[in-house]
């Protein structure tokens, strides 16, 4: 039935947001512009401070801003986040009732002609040490370059007009500049440090405000993290070389000072930070993916030894943002301690394994999301991140991803499917409690852009099909459910090695296509085979899958609805309650404590602001997560009611309605064909992007919006974002005389790269 895999895109927060607000709520368009200027208006200001912080009129300003809390129970830290954390803040909130009151659960046709729209899928530089970067990008770049370089002029001129103004000797000239650009080099990358941890939360609000996916926010945390671990290391090194000159380097490093910045903690502070930085290059990932895994766990180290160093009130500069990390990590806690159900495990002949997972009718997901999984069988702390398989369309109830095996954790989970289902021939009751599976997520855009084009080409290399299987399945039913849909013209170009990995064709949901969908969609799947000159003899025989069903139900439950992109209430009350919760906390430790017991040790003040803010998190939020999660388990108790009462009425109907497959069909049967016969497959060659973009350019008719989606690894990445940077390059004149097509080609990536 079609409203059975109705997927539930903000219906029911739609519902209860717009309840709330009553008959008399201001007019949409009104609200939302008001919305979005507050939230411009405060960025805008908050970045303008950071920008302009070195100049001595921005100085100024701060000084007397503190001023006016110096004497109050907020205290000199409190000033400090008042200026430079709380507008993070501020902007998380109104993201909430944003996102609440106007869900992007559709896109617009006219949003691919915007200007900003265009930006993020033009691919400004694609040969790189950045890889293929959009113009969007390439701008944030240049911004923070333009940053680093202006301040560190800035602080270096000041510098040398400090040292003419000392008169001392020149032998101390040396040691004084050094000391100057290594305090300024630290504060630099103190605000660069609050920009780190922005894109690391995987369900902040912030990332969902403006529609950045985590597996693209995780590469601005990649050159971030870059670029303030090399600030940082500048920062110690010059100190390192001031103190060998003055002859007490190791005395003065491990000098831990009550008043003041303390040495020690730095170094510690740093070393955890150069051991996660050396080990997440990537040729150091990509070889020992598990030593990147557990060094990063440092963070921890890195974040509470650099409260320790600089104290409470420099702490404050970055504070915000490690709060919100916070929040997100206490709340990917409660979610990954649910053991989930594994409804069927199924290992596939091109050495794919399928896990298909029990959700809760109301977990929201699109086709372009993502989960991360956890086997305990095989790692207690190792979390893997997989694309979703399977569209929200497929069913209410479930959830699929198909996993490559390439490495060593991959193999020792098929490993386990394999001999579970050995077992299971000889004796049913080993069938449960093999796979302890726990799920995190789902992340992703915030709203199902590939919706938005009537022309859409999807690029893959090899398991990279596994999103684009679960956006033709999105495509289909909705097209057969009568939903909106305006893809009409797809193209799939998918690259394998072995002709054995196009059965992953056959995970899609939808396997045949009716004529009401055909009348509708064009689809034209080419398969290029790489490895193999012509076709093998058993070409078009599919090895069966050796499905495990049930391999962990006696004791799971379904995925937990506890993650920031659920639902919007229970995430914005945690929010509210964990930032007054802190807040609270606080001014209670400054009055009752701080200010009585006059305590004035920077590292032990900057302990208890660290604690302040976990208690924030922990014992506030903490309640609202448990009342969250007793919420959700009473909607899994009325959704399974409400499922059983549905089977119940519905399997007589559909006993009867069902139409028939086999000999004796009836006549109304609707004609279809499959998916696997609209695949073209050719042997060993690659596509041809120029002659296949230009193709469909010309099916796609004179200046239309083609949406490009790329799944793979970074040489297909580049090949594909190369093509289209030179199509877009050449529309005008030059197309109009050579009679090419002026089709506009948006460039998007959904490759997840850790």
């Amino acid at each position: 039935m079609a409203h059975e895999r109705e997927p539930l895109l903000l219906q029911q927060q739609q519902q209860q947001w717009s309840n709330a607000a009553g008959a008399k709520a201001p007019p949409p368009s009104l609200a939302r512009t008001v919305l979005k200027f507050l939230m411009w208006a405060v960025f805008l200001t908050w970045a303008a401070g950071i920008f302009f912080y070195p100049i001595k009129p921005a100085q100024a300003v701060l000084r007397k801003s503190i001023g006016l809390t110096k004497d109050s129970m907020l205290g000199i830290a409190g000033g400090v986040f008042l200026v430079f954390s709380a507008p993070i803040l501020i902007i998380a909130l109104l993201a909430y009732v944003y996102i609440s009151f106007f869900p992007s659960d559709h896109m617009e046709k006219r949003k691919l002609r915007s200007l900003s729209f265009r930006l993020w899928t033009f691919p400004v530089l694609v040969d790189g040490p950045f890889g293929v970067v959009s113009a969007v990008e390439f701008i944030g770049i240049v911004l923070f370059i333009i940053y680093v370089v202006y301040s560190m002029t800035y602080y270096a001129v000041e510098s040398m007009s400090l040292i003419s103004e000392f008169r001392k000797p020149s032998s101390t000239d040396s040691e004084l500049i050094l000391h100057i650009i290594g305090l300024r080099l630290g504060s630099v990358g103190l605000f660069c440090m609050l920009f780190l941890f922005l894109p690391v939360a995987r369900g902040s609000v912030l990332l969902r405000l403006i529609d950045i996916p985590f597996e693209h926010a995780t590469r601005y945390h990649v050159w971030l993290g870059h670029l303030t671990m090399a600030l940082f290391t500048l920062h110690g090194l010059c100190y390192v070389i001031e103190w060998s000159m003055e002859g007490r380097l190791i005395k003065t490093m491990l000098h831990w000072k009550e008043i003041g910045v303390a040495n020690l903690p730095g170094v510690i502070s740093l070393a955890a930070g150069l051991l996660m930085w050396v080990t997440s290059l990537h040729p150091v990932r990509k070889r020992f993916f598990e030593l990147f895994f557990y060094t990063h766990q440092l963070y921890v180290v890195f974040i509470v030894f650099l409260a320790f160093h600089v104290g409470d009130f420099i702490f404050s500069f970055s504070a915000g943002a490690v709060f919100l990390f916070m929040l997100d990590r206490f709340l990917r806690f409660w979610q990954s301690r649910a053991k989930v159900d594994i409804i069927s495990a199924a290992c596939r002949p091109c050495g794919t394994v399928e896990l298909v997972f029990s959700k809760p009718a109301s977990l929201r997901y699109n086709a372009l999301s993502f989960i991360f999984i956890q086997v305990r069988e095989l790692s207690f702390l190792q979390w893997h991140p997989f694309s979703v398989s399977s569209s929200p369309m497929d069913g209410r109830y479930h959830m699929t991803v198909l996993i490559k095996v390439l490495g060593t954790w991959t193999e020792k989970l098929r490993s386990i499917i394999t001999d579970v289902q050995e077992q299971n021939r000889g004796d049913s009751e080993l069938q449960c409690g093999r796979i302890t599976a726990c799920v995190e997520g789902p992340y992703g855009h915030e709203s199902p852009y590939h919706l938005m084009y009537e022309n859409l080409i999807l690029v893959a290399g090899g398991i990279g099909i596994s999103p684009f299987l679960a956006i033709l399945s999105d495509i289909i039913h909705r097209i057969e459910d009568g939903k909106q849909c305006m893809p009409k013209n797809v193209l799939v170009l998918w690259s394998v090695k072995k002709s054995t990995e196009l059965s992953l064709l056959s995970a899609v949901d939808a396997q045949t296509i009716t004529s009401l969908v055909s009348d509708k969609l064009h689809l034209d799947i080419q398969a290029f085979v790489t490895q193999e000159s012509q076709a093998p003899l058993e070409d078009g025989i599919l090895g069966d899958d050796q499905k495990v069903p049930g391999m962990f139900v006696k004791n799971g439950t379904t995925m937990s609805g506890l993650v920031g992109t659920g639902d919007n209430f229970w995430a914005a009350m945690y929010f509210l309650a964990s930032t007054l919760g802190f807040f609270l906390a606080y001014l209670l430790v400054q009055v009752y404590y701080v200010k009585p017991h006059n305590v004035v040790a920077w590292w032990y003040l900057g302990l208890l602001f660290m604690l302040c803010m976990a208690a924030g998190v922990a014992l506030p939020g903490g309640l609202v997560v448990l009342l969250w999660h007793l919420y959700e388990k009473r909607r899994l108790e009325d959704e399974k009611w409400d499922a059983a009462a549905a089977a119940s009425q519905s399997s007589p109907l559909a006993e009867q309605t069902a139409p028939a497959t086999g000999d004796g069909a009836g006549d109304d049967t609707v004609p279809s064909v499959s998916l696997t016969a609209l695949r073209t497959t050719r042997y060993g060659c690659r596509p041809n992007f120029e002659a296949e973009f230009a193709a469909f350019a010309e099916r796609a008719g004179d200046a239309a919006d083609v949406g490009v989606m790329v799944c793979g690894p970074q040489g297909l990445q580049k090949s594909v974002a190369r093509e289209c940077r030179a199509r877009n390059l050449r529309r005008g004149g030059g197309a109009e005389k050579s009679g090419g097509s002026r089709a506009v080609f948006h460039f998007n990536s959904h490759s997840f790269d850790l």
